[in-house]
């Protein structure tokens, strides 16, 4: 079986609009949490989102910005800085050898929200026809594809906030089937929008952001008292590693495990034992052939909301046992906010630079550590961690869980 190697990194995020950006805010401890700007929230009990900043100042085309949706253009942003950074050039490669797995939680939203409001405002005459194609979960990946003439294997995975992990492991079992040499994976999300955030403003599930919208989100603390909603997209690009040698590329990791599961319990709780979530963990470290003890950094799924802290702090502490007192976790997302579809993939890059750096992001906001979630944080600044191995979390409503286990390309 071909081994998948990431070559490549792209993300536009609330901290950063290309992945080196994202990766420095992160280590000097940023926050992309501020007031909501995207609609008027005045009447919201939630006024505060992680948005991608100055996002319409001529970063993309402007037919692309007119016509497409916004989690489309944020991961075709993100697709072309990955696909370059790899060093690979459309036409160079074989097409049909070139695979694009790239999703969103929520799909096209922006525009059927817009286009709501003008089918209620003028009648169907005043819809786009650019609608349809815009509101599918499968269009970034479609207009990845036609943007890099991807003519290989073309899917959207879709599992809430587990979809972004989801892609990437997927995209590994086709260069490990012998399906793809090269695939663009990953998430997209776009979804601050008056409905959405109503939706989870009804559940109880943000954090109210009633002080400093920096400090909102404090993820393990605590203090603690729901999640930011973000957006942004990440893109790995995964290639067979004898085809990334054929062609002297460098290789920034290995992605060495991949495990999912589904609590099978609620549709917005999870498991009340943490089971699916140590299940999805359990399955990364056997495919990937490793021992708790080789992992030397987790990414958190880390959302800030009570149950899931404590219940995936309990996961880990099942599969890792007393390894779970040393390895450094944190979570991500009190700077960039939960990026729905998103996360796991721009997650999954911050692993993969942790193991190439050595140093790991902290948690902002973390001041008080909930006993209940008694982890080796990495609280407030970055810490130097000695990883050859290391882990991202993604869990999503309906009890998606997935892992994914990375190796240092030094190790091989």
């Amino acid at each position: 079986m071909a081994q998948p190697v990431v070559t490549g990194l792209g993300a536009v995020t609330p901290v950063g609009l290309t992945w080196k950006d994202t990766w420095e805010a992160l280590l000097a401890g940023r926050s992309g949490v501020r007031h909501l700007t995207l609609f008027d929230a005045s009447d919201f009990p939630v006024r505060i989102a992680a948005e991608v900043p100055s996002w319409d100042s001529g970063i993309l085309h402007r037919k692309d910005v007119r016509h497409l949706d916004r989690s489309t253009q944020l991961a075709l942003h993100a697709a072309r800085e990955a696909f370059g950074a790899a060093n690979l050039v459309s036409g160079e490669v074989d097409p049909k050898r070139v695979g694009v797995v790239v999703a969103s939680a929520v799909g096209g939203i922006t525009t059927i929200h817009a286009q709501i409001e003008a089918l209620h405002s003028g009648g169907y005459r005043r819809v786009s026809p650019h609608m349809l194609p815009n509101m599918l979960v499968d269009s970034p990946a479609a207009h990845i594809a036609m943007e890099l003439r991807a003519q290989g294997p073309n899917m959207a995975t879709v599992s809430a906030c587990a979809t972004g992990a989801n892609a990437i492991g997927e995209a590994g079992s086709l260069i490990a089937r012998g399906q793809a040499d090269v695939v663009v994976a990953g998430g997209t999300e776009a979804c601050i929008t008056p409905l959405f955030m109503a939706g989870f403003c009804q559940m109880r599930a943000l954090a109210r952001g009633d002080g400093s919208p920096e400090a909102a989100c404090k993820p393990f603390d605590r203090r603690r008292d729901g999640l930011v909603v973000g957006e942004g997209a990440g893109i790995v690009i995964l290639e067979a590693a004898d085809h990334a040698a054929s062609r002297g590329a460098a290789i920034l990791a290995h992605l060495a495990g991949y495990g999912m599961s589904c609590d099978a319990y609620h549709m917005a709780s999870p498991d009340p034992e943490g089971a699916g979530m140590a299940e999805a963990m359990r399955l990364a470290l056997e495919s990937a052939g490793t021992n708790p003890g080789d992992v030397g950094y987790i990414n958190a799924h880390g959302t800030a909301t009570h149950l899931n802290d404590r219940l995936e702090a309990a996961a880990i502490k099942q599969v890792f046992g007393s390894e779970s007192v040393r390895i450094p976790v944190s979570s991500t997302k009190a700077a960039t906010g939960h990026m729905m579809g998103a996360s796991g993939a721009v997650e999954a890059a911050v692993v993969v630079q942790v193991l190439r750096d050595g140093i790991a992001p902290p948690t902002l906001n973390l001041h008080d550590p909930d006993p209940a979630c008694d982890l080796a944080h990495i609280p407030l600044t970055p810490q130097t961690v000695d990883a050859g191995c290391a882990m991202s979390n993604s869990f999503g409503m309906g009890g998606h869980n997935a892992a994914l286990v990375f190796r240092s390309a030094a190790l091989e």
